[in-house]
């Protein structure tokens, strides 16, 4: 395993990659605002949804309901 890292190599690779990277317009910020906001969105309720049915399959077996 080589494990030699050229700290300065890094630096200017990462410069070079700033250096081509351009800023989002307005509207495509609030297009991927929208779309990370709709999947967080999404894994949210796909958890309530889990954690909900959980609980009733619990309560309807006769697990200790919280007491």
């Amino acid at each position: 395993m080589n494990l030699d890292f050229d700290v300065e190599k890094r630096v200017r690779d990462m410069y070079a990659t700033l250096k081509l990277a351009k800023k989002s317009s307005r509207e495509d910020f609030k297009i991927h605002l929208r779309l990370v906001l709709l999947g967080m969105g999404a894994i949210g309720a796909i958890g309530f949804i889990i954690q909900f049915v959980s609980s009733v399959i619990a309560i309807s077996s006769g697990g200790s309901g919280g007491q």
